[in-house]
């Protein structure tokens, strides 16, 4: 499978309030995620990744293979990370 058929972007407007809320919370919540010197609370996390998504400075990419949805940052968002 090529490259750019593994990934698809994902209109964030396109998803329930429910599916998009349980998308960010599952996302700012991945083990590993480092926000600083102080722990910020999981609404405070999902709104921030929400304003990116808004703002157009984030997106969501689905992984065809993995099955897994990623929020990346757009000029990254060929990257996959």
């Amino acid at each position: 499978m090529e490259l750019e058929e593994r990934f698809v972007a994902v209109d964030f407007r396109a998803l329930t309030s429910e599916v998009l809320r349980a998308l960010l919370e599952e996302f700012v919540s991945r083990e590993g995620t480092d926000y600083g010197l102080h722990e910020r609370d999981l609404d405070d996390k999902v709104l921030d990744v929400e304003r990116q998504l808004t703002s157009g400075e984030a997106r969501i990419v689905y992984d065809l293979v993995d099955n897994r949805a990623n929020i990346v940052p757009v000029d990254k968002s060929s990257i996959h990370g």
